[in-house]
């Protein structure tokens, strides 16, 4: 239940401390006071959306925090544990908004996310605002109401883990089968690209190889030219001896000389040296030159081979042998894959046809547990109609069959006649004040079957008055006695039955609220009942709907 709620600086209240006892809580208050504006605090410490306009005109943030007693909460504890939050009897939420309109959530002075925040408050409260009865309309919420009362917890659950692996293995089916298709499409012009490049016989760093092969054979006789020349210069001729006899002859010049001069001894050991380097030189330069070969068939060869590798590469964009090998490994890989694939989209097809069994298994699971609770649910919100003076309220519970999803293959109608004619479309032919019964009574029942420790009213009475509004005051104070109920009403009946009240109210644009003493408390509904100017009438009516005197 809600214990405390700390307001700071939201919108027109300033600072707002106030405790909330057990039972069927009351708050009045004048149009405009800012009963709303209590609610939206509420609303926003619970998870609901944040922005700058919240933040009032005394400091650069707003602060709301709530406090709640949680003990015996099982699911809510696991919801704590989940999310490495301290389990706790008493939880503390706080959410902090600053100008800029961003905002911080806090549980017991830990960071949490806003997703946890929400998935907390789902079990804290269920706030009924001003316009909740458009829900109504809404199929999802009449789907969680029939689930709710038929206790569809695990059976939905299952229906949803169901759906998923079906959709996953949809997907993957879907995936693989198309992949297959792809390959079996370019099979044929693959076969032609593999088989072109196998028969290539690519290998890495040809192609430089080739390059300069090419170089050396399209200036083969220049080069031979070159070579003979050097050769011609290093070997004898007819005319004169080698250069290496010359340079024979002055070693032994050299050796002489040396003899006298010393010095000179060095100078034949280089010039052997240089003569010795020379004959490599020349027998080297010799063997190059012959096995240089002016070959234009070679040439062609390897400018042949040279076109087809610029042509494998260009066709395929890559720049390397290394990358063209690669595009050729790949073009392996899918012929090789599509027997794989065949058997793949064999499997697949058998998965996915188990989970939709599966699925179709826990769907029809989910109808069946629909369709039994469906007249016991008509009849237990026909007979709180009937109690709130909807004597000949006809409604009835229609299930239809839907689109496959999640939740199962079943929509749900209520249908509605207030005349015990055939019934139509509740969200057609209710009235405002009808719609406001029949939302109370789906959000009593609801209150037996979700556990849900606090419930609020903002005004869930609109459209009601008389004797129906006192007997949407014995709901709800009935309501009160299994729970925490927080009722914001306009209705004297109503506010009579709480067993505590407060006044919200609004000075200088300010908005505070605090709870009533019993002599301003018969003041506070003879206002509900007379308006501004409280008579005498108005008071003992006061005093008699609530059982007490102040005379």
């Amino acid at each position: 239940m809600l214990r405390s709620l700390h307001v700071s600086n939201y919108v027109l209240i300033d600072s707002l401390e106030i405790d909330f006892p057990e039972g069927l809580v009351i708050i009045t208050g004048q149009t405009g006071a800012g009963k709303s504006i209590l609610i939206g605090a509420l609303e926003l410490v619970l998870g609901g959306k944040a922005d700058a306009s919240l933040v009032g005109a005394h400091g650069e943030t707003c602060v709301v925090e709530a406090e709640f007693q949680v003990a015996g909460d099982s699911a809510l504890q696991a919801i704590l544990e989940r999310n490495d939050l301290e389990e706790t009897d008493t939880l503390t939420i706080r959410r902090v908004v600053n100008r800029s309109g961003r905002s911080r959530s806090f549980v017991s002075d830990e960071p949490v996310s806003l997703p946890v925040l929400q998935e907390l408050s789902e079990r804290l409260i269920d706030i009924h605002s001003q316009h909740q009865t458009l829900r109504l309309a809404d199929p999802a919420f009449r789907m969680s109401m029939l689930d709710h009362y038929a206790g569809n917890g695990s059976r939905l659950a299952a229906c949803r883990v169901a759906w998923s692996a079906w959709q996953e293995a949809r997907k993957a089916l879907a995936d693989t089968t198309a992949r297959l298709a792809a390959l079996q499409t370019e099979k044929g012009y693959n076969e032609a690209l593999f088989r072109k490049l196998d028969e290539a016989r690519l290998r890495e760093g040809e192609l430089e190889e080739l390059e300069a092969e090419q170089k050396q054979l399209a200036h083969a006789e220049e080069l031979k030219e070159y070579l003979s020349a050097a050769e011609e210069i290093l070997t004898p001729s007819d005319d004169r001896a080698p250069l290496t006899a010359q340079l024979k002859e002055a070693e032994k010049q050299m050796a002489r000389a040396g003899r006298f001069i010393p010095s000179l001894e060095p100078l034949e050991k280089r010039l052997e040296s240089v003569r010795l380097e020379l004959e490599d030189i020349a027998e080297e330069v010799e063997g190059a030159n012959n096995r240089l070969e002016v070959s234009p068939e070679r040439l062609e060869q390897v400018e042949d081979r040279m076109s087809l590798l610029y042509e494998l590469m260009k066709k395929h964009g890559v720049a390397t042998e290394g990358e063209l090998i690669a595009v050729r490994d790949r073009l392996g890989r899918d012929l090789t894959d599509t027997g794989a694939l065949e058997e793949r989209v064999a499997e697949l097809r058998k998965e996915a046809d188990e989970a939709a069994r599966a699925y179709g298994k826990a769907a029809e699971a989910l109808h069946a547990s629909r369709q039994k609770a469906a007249e016991g649910f008509a009849d237990a919100i026909a007979e709180s109609l009937v109690f709130l003076e909807l004597d000949r309220a006809v409604f009835k519970v229609e299930l239809a069959d839907a689109a496959e999803g999640p939740s199962g293959k079943d929509a749900v109608r209520f249908l509605f006649s207030s005349t015990g004619k055939a019934p139509q479309d509740l969200a057609k032919v209710a009235s405002g004040g009808e719609m406001s019964r029949i939302m109370l009574s789906l959000k009593a029942m609801m209150a037996r079957y979700t556990a849900m420790p606090t419930l609020i009213f903002d005004e869930i009475d609109t459209g009601v008055s008389g004797s129906a509004a006192d007997r949407m005051g014995q709901m709800i104070g009935r309501m009160g006695d299994d729970m925490q109920v927080l009722a914001i009403t306009h209705l004297p009946q109503v506010a009579a039955k709480g067993k505590a009240h407060y006044l919200v109210s609004k000075e200088n644009d300010v908005t505070s609220i605090r709870p009533l003493s019993p002599a301003e408390r018969v003041q506070e509904i003879a206002r509900l009942l007379s308006g501004s100017v409280i008579t005498e009438a108005a008071v003992a009516n006061a005093e008699s709907l609530l059982g007490v005197s102040l005379f």
